[in-house]
């Protein structure tokens, strides 16, 4: 897949597109009906699929003390945009100027002057143009000015009526049910970043982690402990060796050790030889173990580190690693 990074990276050859626009959050099961429906249309008539998104989010400029998360950071909406079988993605700088086009103007700007748009597939909530003055409705009587066809996907919703849509991928992570929220994304929820140096008392008690600062994560789930995987990239050290490891997830501030920074920490089962320190990392969150306590000594945080190992291989559906069996106070 193409990634264009701004209007002046489309290829000058490019030919007639079929395109969609959104911020594409999460890309979840709404947003996937409509990428597949530009994938099918553009298949079918020989063009080229495109989706146009944003960056940075637009409440992030007309909003900031907002502060909303991205369900996603933008390398892995990339990503998943890839997924769906788009054929280019074109992410535009989300400005002021930009938001200050009128539906008419970001039309004949970037749909049809830039990407040459022949059919345009949108959801039925789509808005665009400055104060979102532009609807579906909009976009149909434009299309007829301009000339390109418009599809309107109609809104996908699961079993029980609801709407998907990244709202609902936010309420499920505060909550801390992952696993509704991968019923809602159509995979499990993920956080992206660097393992950085932590305390060591991982280290200490026999189940080292690889340490993220949550504040870097964009939306990171509700304290507590999951199941979950650690994928490392695939230029990481040890050819041939799986880069998706096991792992038993904690998110929260170190209650027992009267912790005040949230981080996210991944124990890789069974594994105390990794060294993670400046990868960029992915931490895959499959089901909530339970919530975040503290408890009343080293020893039974112990017991509970043990069962919820246990737990986590049981749902991974890969083999329980031995329990450590020394524990050594980090030194001062």
């Amino acid at each position: 897949m193409q990634v264009w990074r701004s209007v002046a990276e489309i290829p000058a050859d490019l030919g007639g597109t079929v395109t969609t626009l959104g911020i594409f959050d999460g890309v979840h099961r709404g947003h996937q009906v409509v990428l597949a429906a530009t994938a099918e249309e553009a298949e079918g008539a020989g063009l080229t699929s495109v989706a146009v998104t944003f960056d940075p989010h637009p409440v992030h400029v007309h909003r900031p003390a907002d502060e909303l998360p991205l369900i996603s950071s933008l390398t892995d909406r990339i990503e998943r945009l890839a997924a769906t079988g788009i054929d280019a993605v074109l992410v535009l700088e989300y400005t002021l100027d930009l938001a200050r086009n009128s539906p008419e103007d970001f039309a004949r700007g970037y749909l049809v002057d830039a990407l040459h748009s022949r059919v345009v597939v949108v959801g039925e909530d789509v808005r665009f143009g400055w104060g979102n003055a532009g609807d579906q409705h909009t976009m149909v009587a434009l299309g007829h000015e301009l000339g390109f066809a418009v599809r309107i996907v109609t809104d996908i919703c699961d079993e029980g009526g609801r709407r998907w849509s990244s709202t609902w991928v936010r309420e499920l992570l505060a909550a801390g049910d992952v696993a509704g929220a991968a019923h809602v994304l159509g995979r499990s929820h993920r956080v992206r970043g660097v393992v950085v140096h932590g305390a060591k008392r991982g280290r200490a008690l026999g189940y080292p982690t690889a340490n993220l600062h949550a504040d870097d994560l964009g939306v990171v789930p509700a304290d507590g402990v999951y199941a979950g995987w650690l994928i490392r990239p695939a230029h990481a050290p040890e050819p041939g060796a799986s880069k998706r490891l096991p792992a038993a997830v904690s998110v929260g501030t170190n209650p027992t050790f009267d912790g005040v920074e949230r981080t996210v920490e991944a124990y890789v089962l069974g594994r105390t030889d990794l060294d993670l320190y400046g990868e960029e990392v992915v931490v895959e969150l499959v089901e909530r173990l339970r919530a975040m306590v503290a408890f009343d000594g080293v020893p039974a945080l112990l017991e509970q580190m043990a069962d919820d190992v246990r737990r986590t291989a049981d749902i991974l559906g890969v083999p329980a690693p031995a329990r450590p069996d020394v524990y050594a106070p980090p030194r001062t």
